[in-house]
């Protein structure tokens, strides 16, 4: 299981609208980002960059990065933890700055993960596993900003999915 792992994607450029690049505003920022054997994904620059809002953007794409790999990662590690999670959502948010020269970058993004669990015994083990989680992220440690977690664990009633006992972490 140790050693490199290399990953491919084809971006392709869909918008040309007859002239090329031949202004600013004379061609759409549409991608089509495709993986052999997996659903293409239709991409664009964000909004305010003239991009089509109804598509996913490189921003998007990192914070959902982020947030998948940490729920990946969780999940693992509650698993070793003897924790039974019966269930996970997260409301990620990331902050990106530009910087007045045309570029920018990330400055944080904050992962708001409800985890709930099979029982209110697990709570406290379930919130120790973000910080094991956040250390083996690959997308987290890979990025040079900071990688907030604010979650809350819930307790299952009886051994079912819902919530009681909340507990912010």
């Amino acid at each position: 299981m140790w050693g490199e792992h290399r990953y491919s994607v084809r971006t392709t450029w869909t918008g040309d609208r007859g002239t090329g690049t031949s202004g600013l505003r004379d061609y759409d920022r549409a991608v089509t980002i495709e993986i052999d054997g997996k659903p293409a994904l239709l991409a664009s620059s964000d909004k305010p960059f003239r991009g089509d809002p109804g598509r996913w953007n490189p921003e998007d794409m990192l914070v959902a990065a982020l947030s998948e790999c940490h729920l990946l990662s969780y999940l693992h590690a509650c698993v070793q933890a003897g924790v039974v999670v019966v269930g996970y959502e997260d409301e990620a948010s990331g902050l990106m700055i530009e910087d007045g020269r045309g570029g920018g970058a990330f400055h944080e993004v904050v992962l708001r993960p409800r985890v709930t669990v099979a029982d209110a015994s697990m709570i406290e083990a379930a919130r120790s596993a973000h910080t094991q989680a956040h250390e083996w992220c690959f997308i987290a440690n890979s990025v040079n900003f900071p990688v907030r977690h604010e979650p809350t664990v819930l307790a299952a009633p009886d051994g079912v999915s819902g919530a009681r006992g909340e507990v912010p972490a």
